[in-house]
């Protein structure tokens, strides 16, 4: 990695380096006791295998570990250390772990003890296995009572888990190559991580139709294994393998285009007069359409909606009132009243996004769903309450919930959910993996809901309400973590390279409408007083999002990578004439050709070219 960590992350904190380890053909990277970038001759077997403990509000347990040992000589590895996770009070767990790699296996053990018994919602292993090459493809899966199925990994999103009761699953790693992955200890199931952006389907331990938090009991330890096989059945001799990172990225231009989608940002009653005092920058901007965040539960009301109208009478373009309706009594009567409420204040958006606040939580399988009004209902009185306003619906949460409650879309004029990239993984590698799942995510949209008008946002690195808890995380340090309500990566030109490289990988949605962030506050564009930088100072994300406003309405093209996984790109053709817009989503410098055209791209960096000569 090149220049300067806190430019690039917000942080100058570093992650910690993997340990590379390998055993011939196998190669692991060991992180934080867990195994990452799992590979055979050069290609991702799989994507992890981690041994996590999760709290009440599903975070995760960040170990202590103890006694660490390695024994590596090229031909084989061990690991072996200890784990200590405190709990509630006084409560405590300790997982013993060896890992055991050779050139066809991985075996990774561990036993977990508690002195006190131990409160947790998941103890146990997680594989992660890639999406890439994976999506669609054929497996055979082992279940506990030992019949086996044959069957695929799923293509479009699975809402639900696609395979239960597992104790094994076999797959295609490459041609010639098979991998097997058993699992022993406990029940394990799948679930398509996909409907969370993560690049993974993910399989793990403890069904989740059992309850939970559930505790581990005192004195009594639990152990679990996984075991990597792998089968080799190509000829003896040179097979070629994966292309080294150091390979020029090659880009060409492809046949698909589109236009560009509008550029939004969204706005909270909390950020209004900082918005107002930014209004320079939000005309230099030049946003299509503002994203008014409005929650009669969280005590927003008539007052919210004025300073609202003052914004929205600075502002050229678009807007649009995003609604979390209570619910606590009718539809119709709750409608009524925000209406009347937007009279007094003088304001009239050009569109409605409403959905019900208690849909922002999750209904895990097993779950029982929350009262809620018939969504006909929600969005019928929003049609009585809000006439000649175009109405939209779908979550105001994430593509996970939009997939597993899907709205009758015949009363909407738009569909529209958001994303975040740090649900379950907050390192650098996985958040910028998860703009692998992206077009996933939106193909599946477009399979349920045909060509309806489609809109994503606000999606930004923090996370901005929790599905999946009580709460979002506190980050006073600034550290990468999961559900985190603030994240340093949004002060540095990580954030600018991850909001760049999301459009790019969803150009092919057609969306209406992106907001990939907001003006102000921990999610905005600009700097507060309690943030890196000086209050007021653009942070590099405000770079990317005005170039892509810029860019809004005009013909994309694409552009095919030979590494989609370190640099993106697509070519634009507007006013300036047609031009490769491309990013480097690593942290490393990336060499970059395109025809006759090269560049070196430095760590997350933007590059844009003509290509009208």
């Amino acid at each position: 990695m090149t220049g300067d960590p806190f430019l690039l992350y917000g942080t100058r904190d570093a992650e910690t380096t993997p340990v590379r380890l390998s055993a011939k053909k196998l190669e692991v990277d060991l992180v934080g006791g867990n195994l990452r970038t799992i590979r055979y001759d050069g290609t991702e077997v799989l994507r992890a295998v981690s041994y996590l403990v999760r709290d009440r509000d599903w975070g995760t347990h960040s170990p202590e570990i103890e006694d660490l040992a390695i024994e590596h000589d090229g031909g084989a590895f061990e690991v072996t250390y200890r784990a200590r996770c405190q709990g509630p009070g006084d409560t405590g767990l300790v997982v013993d772990v060896r890992i055991v790699g050779q050139s066809d296996r991985l075996d990774f053990e561990a036993e977990a003890a508690s002195e006190t018994g131990f409160e947790t919602n998941r103890c146990g292993f997680c594989i992660l296995h890639p999406i890439v090459g994976l999506g669609g493809a054929p497996a055979t899966v082992e279940h506990v009572d030992g019949a086996t199925e044959v069957t695929r990994f799923p293509d479009f999103i699975e809402p639900w888990q696609p395979f239960k009761d597992m104790r094994a699953i076999t797959y295609v790693a490459m041609p010639g190559v098979s991998a097997e992955c058993r699992m022993e200890g406990d029940t394990f199931e799948m679930e398509d991580q996909r409907n969370w952006s993560d690049a993974s389907y993910k399989t793990y331990v403890r069904p989740l139709a059992l309850p939970w938090p559930y505790q581990i009991p005192a004195g009594q330890p639990v152990r679990q294994k996984i075991s990597l096989i792998i089968k080799d059945s190509r000829p003896v001799g040179r097979h070629p393998t994966a292309g080294a990172s150091a390979e020029v990225v090659k880009l060409r231009l492809g046949g698909r285009t589109g236009a560009m989608p509008a550029i939004g940002l969204i706005i909270t009653p909390e950020e209004a007069e900082a918005c107002l005092s930014a209004q320079p920058f939000l005309a230099e901007i030049a946003p299509q359409e503002l994203l008014f965040h409005f929650d009669p539960g969280a005590g927003h009301g008539v007052e919210a909606l004025k300073r609202f109208a003052d914004i929205a009478a600075t502002h050229p373009g678009r807007s649009t009132l995003e609604i979390a309706l209570p619910c606590r009594q009718a539809p119709a009567d709750e409608t009524a009243t925000i209406a009347r409420d937007m009279r007094s204040a003088g304001f009239r958006p050009d569109a409605i996004m409403i959905s019900p606040s208690v849909d922002r939580q999750s209904t895990p399988p097993g779950s029982k769903w929350p009262d809620c009004p018939p969504l006909e209902d929600v969005y019928a009185a929003a049609h009585a309450a809000f006439a000649g306003i175009r109405i939209g619906g779908g979550m105001l949460s994430y593509f996970t919930e939009l997939n597993r409650k899907r709205v009758p879309e015949g009363q909407l004029a738009f569909i529209s959910h958001c994303t975040n990239p740090i649900v379950h993984a907050a390192d650098d590698l996985s958040v910028m993996q998860t703009l692998e799942a992206l077009p996933f995510i939106t193909r599946s949209v477009r399979a349920i809901y045909g060509d309806k008008p489609y809109r994503i946002g606000p999606s930004t690195i923090p996370m901005r309400q929790n599905p999946y808890g009580s709460r979002t995380m506190d980050n006073p340090s600034g550290g990468r973590i999961p559900m985190a309500n603030r994240d340093p990566r949004h002060n540095g030109q990580f954030a600018a390279a991850f909001a760049l490289a999301y459009a790019t990988s969803v150009l092919d949605a057609d969306l209406e409408c992106l907001t990939l962030s907001a003006l102000t506050g921990p999610f905005g564009l600009i700097a507060g007083a309690d943030e890196p930088g000086r209050k007021g100072d653009p942070r590099p994300l405000y770079g990317a999002v005005r170039a892509l406003a810029a860019l809004a309405g005009t013909e994309w093209q694409e552009c095919i990578s030979s590494s989609p996984s370190r640099v993106l790109a697509f070519a634009s053709i507007g006013p300036a004439g047609s031009q490769l817009h491309a990013v480097n989503v690593t942290s490393n410098e990336q060499a970059v050709e395109c025809g006759g055209l090269k560049l070196g791209l430095p760590p997350f960096g933007t590059a844009i070219l003509s290509l009208s000569d």
